[in-house]
């Protein structure tokens, strides 16, 4: 039952009799719970178009409404109130207990969406700066998954840079693959701390030594080109790397369709580039193949130190490189490819990218080429979702004491030693992973509650909670639920007796769990609006807390009415599956016990 809709249909039926245009119609979750669950503000608009006072138009509207979900009244000085009544709001948590959705509808318009998130560089170390892309990336996939699109997820690993030329060189010079270049000579073993130590070595020398550099850069040309040695070698640096970073990722509950990187499309670069050529979008510079994207008069403005100066301007958007002047392929190249790649392998109707917000220049100028190349079409939609850094209690960017960036594993390591620490205050040792879970829904739900765009603070003490708006908290509220389920004895039988109508709303208590369980169901379609999960954290907190108040108000398992007690169960189940259902979309598990 879509109480909204019903409401709505209502007031449209009205609004269209009394002469009113439909686009002045609003329809919203009451800003006082506790005398309306919906409200309706339209009459202060529609007053000043028609010359009448709010409390006119609002009463000739109430004076027209044919529905029987809810008991209307006005409240000056002309909002229009609906409350409604327990009969429907039963009628409304039976049906979705009843069905495996929870009664949770699909997009009108499905679409097939290509994600890309995770984006780890091969050969080098995770760290803190990984983190927020596979976090909001997977809930945004699996948000989109629930909702009826499909989803393609695709972690695009860093694998065809500078970054490749740079570590082989390093290897080679100090003794790691002899092997490789002679046969009579041994190779080292490679591991990911070897990688750890030689690319930091390798990135600082490029800077320091002409000739390294352009070593490195030769042999990241060998790479593209597939010569050997140096493809063998590079095959080796990319399975040790993507094994560390598979097995990371999934302890952040974060799995992908595909484990492409830029090299996957590098077969099809010199096919790009000449769509590119064909139409003449391409010129030289200095060497180098670029395309013009900058549109005409179009300039960047600086930020003024005083807000008194002049406005100055930087130089046009920069092009997009398709060479470099030896031939190699660059960052924007792989990407163009890729999105053509990805066009030939599957026709989105939509490609996400979840990427540091200081990459929207890089993205904006690829964007920008593709269509000017007929690689994108108009109707088909780029999109970027950037987000910002993630800072420690100071306020500056998360360090090691140090100063050294911190390591995702580490990151990992802090988050579960920080809820073992609550479990252990809570009594419980011994946690396991337990303790994982848990950390991974505090810092999940800690940067989830967040936009995207924002920076935030790392804090983990305050995270990792049982009380207040933290992913614990979401996670004990279920714990809670299963251990009352557990002592009713109904375990067993729960699946049918959700298909039995038992729930009925009598008490304010209950009646706050179901609106909140409808705005919890709206927030689903907010979030996939405004690529950001920040809506569905408050409303699951907003529910969480209601239950949480109807526990502490309700004898559940004492309650010597059969039938009421039954009620009761049956609206924790709902409740169960409801947070299940919202912390699977967060990436988080609900454990049984905590």
């Amino acid at each position: 039952m879509d109480i909204k809709n019903i409401l709505k249909q209502a007031l449209e039926e009205s609004f269209l009799h009394l002469g009113y245009s439909l686009e002045d119609l609003t329809l919203s979750f009451s800003n006082k719970p506790t005398e309306a669950d919906y409200q309706c503000n339209s009459a202060f608009v529609l007053a000043k178009k028609h010359g009448q006072s709010p409390e006119v138009v609002a009463n000739a509207i109430i004076s027209n409404l044919k529905q029987d979900v809810a008991e209307v009244n006005f409240a000056r000085p002309g909002f229009i109130n609906f409350k409604i009544t327990n009969k429907v709001l039963s009628q409304c948590l039976n049906n979705a207990l009843s069905d495996e959705r929870l009664g949770l509808k699909k997009l009108e318009n499905t679409e097939k969406i290509v994600m890309d998130y995770g984006g780890a560089n091969v050969a080098k170390e995770l760290h803190i700066g990984h983190l927020r892309s596979p976090v909001i990336g997977e809930s945004l996939a699996r948000l989109n998954k629930l909702l009826g699109n499909t989803v393609i997820t695709d972690t695009h690993l860093g694998d065809w840079g500078l970054q490749m030329g740079l570590t082989i060189a390093q290897l080679q010079e100090d003794g790691y693959i002899d092997g490789y270049f002679d046969q009579t000579k041994q190779n080292k073993q490679i591991t990911l701390d070897t990688l750890n130590e030689e690319y930091p070595k390798a990135s600082k020398r490029k800077s320091e030594d002409e000739v390294f550099r352009e070593k490195a850069e030769s042999y990241t040309k060998y790479i593209q080109d597939k010569l050997e040695p140096y493809w063998s070698v590079y095959n080796k640096i990319r399975d040790i790397s993507v094994q560390r970073i598979k097995a990371n990722y999934e302890k952040l509950n974060c799995y992908f369709d595909l484990w492409y990187g830029e090299s996957t499309a590098a077969d099809l670069v010199d096919e790009v580039v000449k769509i590119f050529e064909d139409k003449k979008l391409t010129k030289k510079y200095e060497g180098a193949t670029i395309v013009e994207v900058a549109k005409e008069g179009e300039n960047i403005p600086i930020e003024k130190k005083n807000p008194n100066d002049p406005q100055m301007y930087k130089n046009p958007m920069p092009p997009v490189y398709l060479k470099k002047r030896n031939g190699a392929d660059v960052y924007d190249t792989t990407d163009i490819t890729t999105i053509y790649q990805r066009n030939k392998d599957f026709s989105p109707n939509r490609i996400m990218y979840v990427v540091d917000k200081r990459q929207e220049s890089h993205f904006e100028r690829c964007f920008r080429a593709a269509r000017l190349a007929g690689i994108s079409t108009e109707n088909q939609k780029l999109e970027f979702v950037g987000f910002g850094t993630i800072n420690g209690t100071d306020g500056k960017p998360f360090k090691t004491r140090s100063g050294d960036t911190i390591k995702l594993e580490d990151i990992i390591s802090l988050i579960t030693e920080g809820a073992d620490k609550k479990l252990k205050e809570n009594g419980i040792k011994d946690s396991g992973d337990l303790a994982l879970k848990i950390g991974v829904a505090a810092m999940k739900f800690g940067d989830l509650s967040n936009a995207p765009s924002k920076d935030y603070i790392f804090d983990i003490e305050k995270f990792s909670s049982f009380e207040g708006k933290t992913g614990p908290y979401i996670q004990y509220t279920g714990a809670r639920i299963n251990s009352l389920i557990s002592k009713s004895n109904l375990a067993g039988s729960i699946e049918n007796l959700c298909q039995l109508n038992l729930i009925d709303i009598s008490d304010q208590d209950q009646r706050l769990i179901a609106i909140n369980f409808l705005k919890l169901q709206e927030s689903y379609f907010a979030c996939v609006k405004e690529n950001s999960l920040s809506s569905l954290c408050t409303a699951l907190f907003d529910f969480a807390s209601s239950f949480s108040k109807f526990y502490n108000n309700t004898r559940i398992l004492t309650e010597k009415d059969e039938q009421k007690k039954n009620s009761y169960l049956m609206l924790c189940v709902l409740v169960l599956k409801a947070i299940k259902q919202g912390a699977s979309v967060l990436a988080f598990e609900i454990p049984e016990k905590m």
